[in-house]
């Protein structure tokens, strides 16, 4: 046994890791580094900057909070009032709550201290807790914003910067706070950006932010976790709430996230479980966060087994043993479904996401389809019509194409094609319909008050 556990240890030890963090770590459980750790943790360590690409669920928090707890350690336990020695920012306040959570477990028994700074609670004691200034201060970019106006926290001496979920916090439109408060901070700062998705104005704010950063990429973006089980009902949005209360009513869906396109949408949802004589408590984004945390807490603890929630939850909840997510609306944003489902099957763990279709929302199922490069697999369909997906071609069923491939295969299929009136050659620059119809001369009056030539007699 003692033999294993040396073994075991070895693995962070390996990467860095060592002395009362290397105890603390392996005692919360953390055994055998994720890919996203063993890439980012030494890197880190050496005092690079850090590009991390992964799918939720994939051991991010632990990735940067390891090698921060390293270096502040060994720092001491005297601060400047009102500073913070790392900041990590994040897009939500379920997220925000989930790392301050990895942070004091990783760092038990050091004399690390944490502080939350977030909305929907009471400004004054966020201000009184980083007062005496703090190590490691978590928070959403809105409220922390207000506080540095305000001078109540001072950035100036922030030597390490997290950027978590980035992806997400440009969907909320927090990006410009990001970049304001990113120049509050120490010149010579080491900074980590972490995202799940990668669009263009994410590279940009990573070249604008990072120096020379070491990239980590451990699954394709849009990647789901091979241990969820994903399936697909087609029914219409009336037949929904029967069609969930039958799935409810099965005993393997032991704990089950349930979410909704909009703040209404769950609460309806909610009250027609409870007329249908199921318990559900509800995560959205006018609930306050007293009310989000006592949620949270009641779906943990097991004593609510069903959360409803929009996607402010698709992110930073990390329950134990969900066994099911459903998806009761498809989402706007086709990269939430990865988000979503990623609440089960986590570390290693199985799980299934089932998603309830109505045919009007066929195009956001094509949509979260590219997004994950798979064809859903239809288990039960009320609505009685065809499967309004296009079929896929023969020989060629498992592979989704791009959004706009179809369109640029046939453009470039006509301009290759020989055009008669073009003489057999390429049609003209911009027309790939054909050839160009000849203009009749103009007969009719003119617009805009101008008058037609006189014709000659």
């Amino acid at each position: 046994m003692n033999n294993e556990n040396n073994a075991l240890t070895g693995n962070f030890e390996a990467l860095g890791i060592s002395g009362g963090l290397l105890k603390a770590t392996i005692g919360a459980g953390f055994i055998e580094p994720k890919p996203i750790q063993a890439g980012a943790i030494p890197a880190q360590l050496a005092g690079r900057d850090i590009l991390g690409i992964a799918q939720t669920g994939s051991g991010k928090t632990a990735a940067f909070a390891l090698p921060i707890l390293s270096k502040i350690i060994g720092l001491g336990t005297k601060r400047r009032p009102k500073t913070a020695r790392a900041l990590v920012l994040v897009p939500t306040r379920e997220l925000a709550v989930q790392i301050d959570e990895t942070f004091r477990l990783l760092a038990k028994g050091a004399h690390i201290s944490t502080a939350l700074v977030l909305g929907g609670v009471s400004r004054n004691s966020q201000v009184r807790r980083i007062a005496p200034g703090i190590d490691v201060l978590i928070a959403t970019p809105g409220r922390l914003m207000d506080l540095v106006r305000e001078k109540d926290v001072i950035l100036s001496e922030t030597t390490w910067l997290v950027l978590d979920e980035a992806d997400r916090m440009l969907d909320m439109g927090f990006i410009n706070d990001v970049r304001r408060l990113s120049k509050a901070t120490h010149p010579a700062r080491q900074t980590a950006l972490f995202s799940a998705t990668m669009p263009k104005e994410i590279e940009e704010l990573a070249q604008s932010l990072l120096r020379d950063p070491v990239r980590v990429e451990v699954a394709p973006q849009g990647t789901t976790a091979q241990e969820i089980e994903q399936k697909l009902i087609m029914a219409r949005l009336k037949q929904k709430r029967q069609v969930l209360a039958n799935m409810l009513a099965d005993p393997a869906i032991t704990s089950v996230m349930i979410f909704a396109r909009t703040k209404h949408g769950a609460d309806r949802v909610a009250r027609d479980l409870e007329r249908d004589g199921f318990e559900a408590a509800v995560i959205h984004g006018n609930k306050s966060q007293n009310a989000r945390q006592r949620a949270l807490n009641g779906f943990r603890d097991g004593s609510v087994r069903i959360l409803v929630a929009t996607d402010i939850a698709a992110r930073g909840i990390d329950v134990p043993g969900i066994s099911h997510v459903i998806n009761f609306d498809l989402p706007d944003e086709a990269e939430s479904y990865v988000h979503r489902i990623g609440r089960t099957g986590r570390n290693g763990a199985s799980g299934v996401a089932i998603t309830l279709c109505d045919p009007a929302e066929s195009a956001k199922l094509r949509a979260v389809e590219r997004v994950i490069r798979k064809r859903l697999t239809v288990v039960a369909d009320h609505t009685g019509e065809p499967d309004p997906r296009p079929v896929p071609r023969e020989g060629n069923a498992a592979r989704l194409r791009e959004p706009g491939r179809e369109q640029k295969d046939a453009l470039r299929q006509a301009e290759a094609k020989p055009h008669r009136a073009h003489g057999g050659g390429k049609p003209a620059h911009g027309d790939a319909r054909g050839p160009r119809q000849e203009r009749k001369p103009f007969r009719g009056k003119r617009r805009f008050g101008r008058k037609p030539a006189a014709r000659a007699a």
